[in-house]
């Protein structure tokens, strides 16, 4: 995950948003910063092939993670994905969520640059304080006027304000 749900909730207010609801919406938020970047932010020098046998996955060198890396499996029919690591010891080590048995799949770890990570904290807030106001252009109630941005065209980007997701230009990869 891009962050733990107890370091966000402590860089920012999420209100009542329980563990699960956080949890979930980091995951969203995560991938859509992957998808919007088309980057998949792996650092290769930490990659491994790998056998899962019973939830555990087993290297013939030293696992290069740590515990609450995110690594993503791939070359994989039946787990392809982005986990966490739950538990490391010497050549093997486990994840967060249930995977299927596999010969041969490759494990590389995910490293996300800070400002991505901010940016990440950026639209979780707006998540939790926004999302319930979108589609409302006006709103008048006595005196008190307010007036929302707009959120067609040209001003969204993947169902946020397109100004949350330009630290992310930089991250941009072509797609082909």
């Amino acid at each position: 995950m891009i962050l733990s749900v107890e370091k966000a909730k402590a860089l920012i207010d999420l209100g009542d948003w329980t563990f699960e609801q956080t949890e979930r919406k980091l995951k969203a938020v995560e991938q859509t910063i992957r998808a919007y970047t088309n980057n998949n932010f792996q650092d290769r020098g930490y990659r491994v092939r790998a056998s899962i046998i019973g939830g555990t996955l087993t290297s013939d060198a030293l696992i290069p993670f740590a515990v609450n890396d995110t690594v993503q499996i791939s070359d994989s029919q039946l787990n392809n994905g982005l986990y966490t690591v739950a538990s490391t010891d010497g050549a093997s080590f486990t994840v967060s969520d249930v995977i299927k048995d596999e010969q041969d799949v490759l494990v590389t770890k995910i490293v996300y640059p800070e400002d991505v990570i901010d940016c990440a904290l950026n639209l979780l807030e707006w998540e939790k304080n926004n999302r319930a106001k979108v589609g409302i252009q006006s709103e008048t109630l006595s005196r008190h006027s307010v007036t929302y941005f707009n959120m067609d065209g040209g001003n969204s980007v993947m169902g946020y304000p397109a100004s949350l997701l330009g630290c992310l230009k930089a991250y941009r990869k072509a797609r082909f």
